[in-house]
């Protein structure tokens, strides 16, 4: 087993080495207005690229001083005569040409396009601009850049973030195991298959249009998931060892509950996933289905591999194996923590869920958009040139809109062009629009509507709204029609689809579930009651979001720039990937209930079994989920510190408070009903056995005593 193993690792290092170059990013929101405007671009602008990389480099002179004056002129000109020569650069627009100079001259702008998108801008392109600036700046002028070009080198595969992650993951597992042997081995399988997952997507990527981006999230949960499923197997091994099973019965028991409740776990980390589907964006379906192979990796791994390795070392995985045996119920954490819960389980029920519901609070009061530049740090080149930018332009310069005109049913393009170009001008809320632009054919034009408002500003979203629903009458009399684009309209779009397939994705992803909970556990209860618990953790976990990227608690702690709207993409990845979470541990901990229930404990019995066999293990594995996504919270990316915050503070909250106290308090006051399932219903789903029973039925090939070892 562990040869094939190597095959295949070896099989897609040479497909993956050998792969094409992967593709660029290609987010597009299909059935929405910002979308067909670029779809309209592509088609009548062949030389315009719609998402093509570009950078706005910003000179302020001196107070007082006006960049029209020398030496400050002829220091912006050399710049840009410098960036023009740049190896990608495709054009760049002279300030004193294009009237890019602020009206009271302190400030100008040059804006550079590339001739590939933004993820195609290498570092030397960056490096330019970088070079340019600085020249600029020994003439005493203050420099600074943003735009898509300057978005490479962070937040991708690879990074430190995920270091730190792996970091923590083995101190958890060495603490939790208290054996090297036994930490390395759930450590070296987990990243084994992330390897085999993140080769075989860099392989394929040509293929499926796999850009860099897709795997960011096979990545993370591929490494979260894989370590925790070997963990969940090797603690049963260990655990059977330590009552006295050889090696051989011990990991066949293992295999045949734990190994049945990973499969099972893992399905439902799947579904949510490739629900994402649901949502109807490329990108997101593909980031989902490439996450679901990760999975799927690291569960074949569990249940293969690491049975395999546990027969190379079948004692050195036993460091305190016995040491945890001798203990007792009486002097264990997880049965104390439930004597606990089953003494009182109505107000640990009723804490539980009030302290969810008053995180949940803010939540309601989420607001989605996409932040930009303003969301960086003021250390950042970006954020001091989107700063300068406002206070020179104006806030809206920031985020124009762009407007384009498709004038093809028009008896003169030129002039209904011109009329709904003016009619946009005089519309509240805009400041002032560019000179059209028209196409070869000269039957379509695109020009810029500038705000009043910033880009995240809902005055601004207010203003794409207003103009779309003004089309008619802005467009009345020219025989030509127009659509808005641009940052804030792609961001409102994308807001609108997300939360379009909100609802529909919940019901799919829960539903499909439920089922397979019903399968695992033959109750009706407790899927519900499972579900139930996940939609409070993850709305306690979106509020949490609103509390500091919103409203700005703790936000200078978590290195939180500027607060605005929470990014569209956030909550969808929350749902889906906690949710996926949040079933692993419904599935660990409460099937070593199910076990102990079906062998005839009573169900509080079988409460207290569950949680002397589970707690310790659960608890591992949610610190661990916590490690993974906490370490992302230290990157600067306004996205990826969002994602970490929420799927750490979900995990938390979802392991801790809902699946170690709520659940066993509504276990305790369910008593027998809570495993309880119509014999119609019983007889008509498959019989899986996750409580070994078929095992336990069959006499142990030998049993060691307890001292041999």
């Amino acid at each position: 087993m562990v040869l094939a193993w190597l095959v295949v690792l070896a099989g897609v290092i040479v497909a993956g080495l050998s792969a094409p170059a992967v593709p660029d990013d290609d987010f597009s929101i299909p059935g929405v207005e910002s979308q067909q405007a670029f779809d309209v671009l592509r088609e009548r602008f062949p030389g315009i690229t719609a998402d093509a990389g570009g950078a706005t480099v910003v000179f302020v002179a001196p107070a007082g001083e006006r960049v029209t004056s020398e030496p400050y002129k002829a220091a912006v000109e050399a710049a840009v005569r410098q960036l023009a020569g740049g190896g990608q650069v495709a054009m760049v627009a002279d300030p004193f040409e294009g009237g890019a100079v602020s009206g009271d001259g302190s400030a100008a702008y040059a804006g550079v396009s590339y001739t590939v998108t933004a993820a195609g801008v290498t570092d030397a392109s960056r490096d330019e601009i970088a070079a340019a600036a600085d020249a600029a700046r020994k003439a005493g002028l203050t420099v600074e850049a943003g735009g898509s070009a300057l978005e490479g080198g962070g937040g991708g595969p690879g990074g430190t973030a995920e270091l730190i992650a792996v970091a923590l993951a083995a101190l958890v597992l060495v603490v939790t195991l208290g054996s090297l042997v036994a930490a390395g081995l759930s450590l070296l399988t987990a990243l084994l298959g992330v390897a085999v997952t993140m080769l075989s997507i860099l392989a394929l990527s040509d293929a499926l249009g796999l850009s860099a981006t897709t795997g960011t999230l096979a990545l993370m949960l591929g490494l979260a998931v894989g370590i925790d499923y070997a963990l969940f197997v090797v603690s049963r091994y260990r655990e059977e060892r330590a009552r006295g099973r050889s090696a051989a019965d011990a990991v066949s028991l293992a295999v045949s509950t734990a190994g049945s409740a990973v499969a099972f776990a893992g399905l439902t980390v799947m579904i949510a996933l490739a629900g994402l589907a649901v949502v109807g964006i490329p990108m997101l379906t593909k980031m989902g289905l490439t996450a679901v192979a990760a999975v799927v990796v690291a569960v074949l791994v569990a249940l293969t591999l690491v049975p395999a390795i546990l027969g190379f070392v079948p004692d050195k995985v036993l460091a305190r194996a016995r040491t945890t045996a001798r203990t007792g119920a009486e002097r264990n954490g997880g049965a104390r923590w439930a004597r606990f819960v089953l003494r009182r389980p109505v107000a640990v029920l009723t804490l539980g869920v009030v302290l969810l519901g008053a995180l949940a609070v803010p939540a309601l009061g989420l607001q989605l958009g996409m932040p930009g530049d303003e969301a960086r740090p003021t250390s950042t080149t970006q954020r001091r040139a989107y700063d300068a930018l406002a206070r020179a332009f104006g806030p809206g310069f920031n985020g124009p809109l762009m407007v384009v005109v498709d004038a093809r049913g028009a008896a003169d393009p030129q002039a209904a062009v011109t009329a709904i170009a003016g009619r946009v001008a005089g519309t509240a809320g805009v400041v002032s629009v560019s000179p059209p632009i028209f196409n070869d054919a000269g039957d379509t034009a695109i020009f810029d509507a500038v705000p009043s408002t910033s880009p995240t500003d809902e005055a601004t979203m207010d203003l794409v709204r207003d103009l779309r629903a003004a089309r008619l009458g802005l467009t009345a009399g020219t025989g030509a029609t127009f659509q808005v684009s641009g940052t804030t309209a792609v961001n409102i779009d994308m807001a609108g689809k997300i939360q379009g397939a909100l609802l529909p994705y919940l019901a799919t992803v829960v539903g499909l579930a439920v089922l397979v909970l019903l399968v695992v556990f033959r109750s009706i209860l407790v899927p519900v009651k499972a579900a139930l618990g996940f939609l409070l953790s993850v709305l306690a976990a979106l509020g949490v979001l609103v509390l500091v990227f919103q409203r700005g608690y703790g936000a200078d702690l978590l290195g939180v720039a500027q607060t605005g709207p929470i990014m569209s993409a956030v909550p969808i990845f929350l749902v889906g990937i906690v949710f996926g979470l949040a079933m692993d541990y419904e599935v660990f901990l409460v099937s070593r209930m199910r076990e102990a229930y079906v062998h005839g404990a009573p169900p509080r019995q079988a409460i207290e079994t569950g949680f002397r066999h589970s707690t310790r293990v659960v608890a591992a594995a949610a610190l661990i989920m916590m490690a993974v996504f906490g370490g992302f919270i230290s990157e600067q990316d306004q996205f990826i510190k969002m994602i970490g915050l929420s799927l750490a503070t979900a995990v938390l909250l979802d392991a801790f408070v809902v699946r170690m106290a709520i659940v066993p308090a509504a276990l305790a006051l369910l008593g027998h009903r809570a495993w309880w399932l119509p014999g119609r219903l019983d007889r008509l789903l498959p019989q899986v056995d996750v409580e070994g029973r078929t095992f336990e039925e069959q006499p142990p090939r030998a049993i060691l005593d307890a001292g041999t070892r």
